[in-house]
């Protein structure tokens, strides 16, 4: 197992398989390989079938036991059942994260592929609220939830991310969540040292306040010590890394970019290690490199931050329907 200076195992790794996407959210961080409106097969630029397997093979040998698979949009690649099944050969707890709108057609050949579980991206179940921020359609998406659950890809885990525009829809989607069966929400802290934006920040901590009054429930869990709010058994959990040294401290992942370049943290890109073109043992130096240069974001990496406190003024919302 691979461990950093600061006494941080490696056991999960997550591999952007494109960088190409086919919504445009106003949130999102990198401009990517350019729109697009259907799958397509590999660009030139993105790692092959090949390539993903073998840096598999070899982060399992270094003992890491799960994979997410991210984008971009993921579902872009018309190959992405072919990389699951090559992936749970090597390492078969396999996810991924996409933004739900293909994956209705694709769900059961995922699902028979080794596909475990999805993340799907959705800030709003309004229609026009979710255009507005996603510039795409909402139906699909939600076809596309319904149809991971039916075929068992469950937990089906909602992303929002938490920011001005999406605030006011969190109520809406608890509720909703608490009504399905297999579905989890995570709320996840916007981060505008990857955008910018700073004005579009909200106070998370007072949201976990809020969260915490209104739960029937809240349990503590071990990693990070994350907030798990039960809301008619349904779980909430807030995803919240900006300004906080305890998560950078207990981050157990590394990553690579679709061009096949291994990272040690999702805020940087001076820490890439690339691994095209390099034999089996240079592909092992490149991961022992990654995660010897890994040092936690906050607290080592950027020392001055502002310390977090709830806000003096709670945030409002309207109150969560009873189930």
């Amino acid at each position: 197992m691979l461990v950093d200076a600061f006494g941080r195992s490696v056991t999960d790794i997550r591999v952007s398989v494109t960088k190409r996407c086919n919504f445009g959210c106003i949130y999102c961080h990198d401009e990517g390989l350019g729109p697009v409106l259907r799958p397509r097969m590999p660009h030139e630029d993105e790692m092959s079938v090949e390539e993903i397997e073998r840096l598999l093979r070899i982060a399992r040998e270094y003992g890491i036991r799960s994979v997410k698979f991210t984008g971009g949009e993921p579902l872009i690649r018309l190959d992405m059942e072919e990389i699951v099944d090559r992936a749970v050969r090597q390492i078969p707890d396999v996810s991924m994260t996409t933004n739900g709108s293909m994956l209705a057609k694709r769900a059961e050949g995922l699902r028979s592929a080794g596909l475990k579980r999805v993340n799907v991206s959705i800030d709003s179940l309004d229609p026009a609220a979710f255009r507005e921020i996603r510039k795409g359609e909402l139906a699909p998406v939600l076809l596309g939830i319904d149809t991971a659950l039916r075929v068992g890809l469950k937990p089906v885990k909602l992303n929002l991310v938490v920011f001005k525009q999406t605030l006011p829809h969190i109520p809406a989607m608890i509720e909703h969540i608490s009504h399905g069966d297999g579905l989890k929400l995570q709320l996840i802290q916007f981060m505008p040292e990857l955008v910018g934006q700073q004005e579009w920040m909200v106070d998370i901590d007072s949201l976990k306040k809020w969260l915490e009054l209104r739960a029937d429930q809240v349990l503590v869990r071990e990693m990070h010590h994350r907030r798990i709010y039960l809301f008619n058994g349904a779980e909430v959990e807030v995803v919240d890394p900006v300004y906080n040294a305890e998560f950078c401290m207990n981050c157990h992942r590394i990553r690579v970019t679709h061009q096949g370049e291994l990272k040690g943290c999702l805020n940087r890109n001076d820490d890439l290690v690339a691994t095209r073109g390099l034999d089996d043992d240079g592909v092992r130096d490149a991961f022992r490199k990654v995660v010897a240069n890994r040092v936690p974001y906050y607290g080592a990496y950027v020392k001055d931050f502002p310390r977090r406190a709830v806000a003096a003024a709670p945030i409002e919302f309207p109150e969560i329907p009873a189930a």
